[in-house]
């Protein structure tokens, strides 16, 4: 393997893995902004209580992977300067001015607003604390624009001109609506819903195919009717935003998916058919998620989809959590057919890949890649355990938004969510743990 393979296998594990962070940040900022919004202009006590546990819940793993994906894009930055110095030397001031943008909404506007809505809950004025959130989306989407500029720009390098070997920004408008900039901006952010939703649709299905179609304490009464208990309620309502979601973001995605082939058309040296291959494979994943999503949708009126005869909703739950990985393979799939495509060009018709790449040796290449992968990596498997370890906890024990009193009270109960067991059959409020169990049972509230 020589250093220009080893350079791009690095760029393209990195990047690809980073976009698995991207994808859960941009999916599920909207989806959590409407839950509170919602939250905070309900005035039925039960439908509010309902929406800011979802809200609650959802934003957890919207700060998991948050969280872990600022650690994760310092790493794809650092490789850049590192094994890159060629693209920085042609393209610096007009590649580097977007990513400092970029800097600036992530790790200055977007963090400040997120740890205001974080540290605001009981503090801050309800719409104030919505407000914070929506900015937390806004700042988010601008960020992940501005990277799409720098990307265009390579793919498509337009309002700049050569002098002396450096590029030089002649018209900063052409740079910004570039069409490799401004249409694959949105077939991402149609990526991005199809992700966030299908997050959400197979989270909510896992829950709803293991509980109890009625209240334990309705069925032990023997009464009629179909109660639901109010955590069923919240993975219904977040299934019902993400079938939305979803089928509004496989839209999206398609449309701009084709609007691209206006533009990869006249780019020097034309795409390999594996690049065809894998945008075909894209767009049928996105229409096939489009009509799917609009036969669910019809039959959200009523609530038909939750009242399904019981082993053909119990197979539709399997099946929409199993499916819960497919628009992130697609969305690695598309990825690397963009990289794949500008090949051998680093800036398309100006610098080629191996001109960009440093000088150093194959080895000291491969040993960074097997070290930045290797955190990169990490990264991601830590992000997506503690993820999948808080989905299957459902609204047990929510830390975020909790009152002072419950965190305290959830600190003397075990990963499961019952009393510690101190060897004298009471939990540390001095009740027997089978009296509070009848208690929370009776009526159906447990």
């Amino acid at each position: 393997m020589t250093a220009v393979d080893a350079a791009r296998l690095q760029f393209a594990l990195l990047a690809g893995t980073h976009f698995l962070f991207v994808l859960v940040t941009l999916g599920l900022g909207p989806v959590v902004a409407i839950l509170q919004t919602r939250w905070a202009a309900a005035r039925d006590a039960g439908r509010a209580a309902t929406l800011e546990t979802a809200t609650r819940f959802w934003g957890q793993l919207y700060l998991v992977n948050y969280a872990l994906g600022i650690a994760a894009g310092i790493v794809m930055e650092l490789q850049l300067g590192l094994h890159f110095p060629g693209l920085l030397d042609v393209a610096g001031g007009v590649f580097g001015a977007p990513l400092v943008i970029e800097t600036m909404a992530a790790f200055f506007l977007e963090s400040t607003f997120l740890g205001l809505w974080v540290f605001g809950w009981h503090v801050l004025p309800r719409w104030a604390h919505t407000a914070a959130f929506w900015a937390v989306v806004v700042t988010g989407y601008l960020s992940a624009f501005t990277v799409m500029v720098a990307n265009g720009f390579l793919r498509n390098p337009v309002g700049v001109e050569m002098v002396d070997g450096v590029a030089r920004v002649t018209d900063a408008a052409a740079l910004v609506t570039n069409p490799a900039a401004l249409l694959s901006a949105l077939h991402v952010v149609g990526a991005c819903l199809m992700a966030g939703a299908f997050l959400l649709v197979g989270v909510s299905a896992w829950h709803l195919r293991r509980a109890p179609s009625r209240l334990p304490g309705v069925v032990a009464a023997g009464l009629p009717g179909a109660v639901m208990s109010p955590e069923n309620d919240v993975w219904r309502r977040s299934m019902r935003i993400g079938l939305v979601a979803g089928t509004v973001g496989a839209f999206v995605a398609t449309s701009f998916g084709y609007a691209q082939f206006t533009y990869l058309q006249d780019l020097p040296g034309g795409d390999p058919p594996v690049v065809g291959i894998a945008y075909g494979v894209m767009q049928g994943v996105a229409g096939l998620a489009f009509v799917v999503g609009c036969v669910l949708l019809l039959l959200l009126p009523g609530n038909v989809l939750f009242r399904l005869w019981r082993p053909l909703r119990t197979g539709l739950y399997a099946t929409l959590t199993a499916l819960l990985p497919v628009p992130f393979l697609t969305a690695l799939l598309g990825w690397a057919a963009r990289e794949i495509g500008r090949q051998p060009w680093a800036i398309a018709g100006v610098l080629r890949t191996e001109d960009a790449v440093s000088g150093a040796s194959a080895g000291a290449v491969i040993a960074s890649l097997v070290v930045l992968v290797g955190v990169m990596v990490t990264l991601a498997v830590v992000d997506w355990s503690v993820m999948a370890r808080l989905a299957r906890r459902g609204t047990t024990r929510l830390a975020l938004g909790a009152p002072p009193a419950q965190v305290l009270h959830d600190a003397d109960t075990d990963d499961d969510g019952d009393a510690r067991d101190d060897g004298d059959g009471r939990d540390d409020g001095g009740t027997r743990r089978e009296d509070r169990a009848e208690l929370l049972t009776f009526g159906g509230t447990r």
